[in-house]
């Protein structure tokens, strides 16, 4: 994910995050992360904290990569599995959206 592509993912998933009270990222495919997506990412959290959207993403090893640069601390969330990330939901979201590797 690169500034080619960085909009029109963040556009996207806010698009239906929204719409959403639980939003998982599988971002487990993404061989390519650059501080776009990163930027991406920290806008997504904070526009789902503010419309009270619970969120988490299943990072690759080129999104962990930046994450351990740009988000040293942790603040966004992250889950192992796709599975980790739905149990972290703790209980059952009225309406959840998946979106997985390969879809935009």
């Amino acid at each position: 994910m690169d500034a080619a592509n960085a909009a029109k993912l963040g556009d996207y998933t806010l698009r239906v995050a929204v719409e959403s009270h639980y939003l998982v990222l599988d971002l487990s495919g993404v061989a390519f992360f650059g501080t776009e997506g990163f930027s991406t990412l920290h806008m997504l959290n904070v526009r789902c904290a503010k419309a009270g959207v619970r969120w988490s993403m299943v990072p690759s090893a080129a999104v962990s990569r930046v994450l351990r640069i740009c988000d040293p601390g942790g603040g966004l969330p992250a889950a192992i599995t796709v599975d980790a990330a739905l149990a972290a939901s703790q209980g059952e979201p009225r309406r959840l959206l998946h979106l997985v590797k390969g879809q935009e």
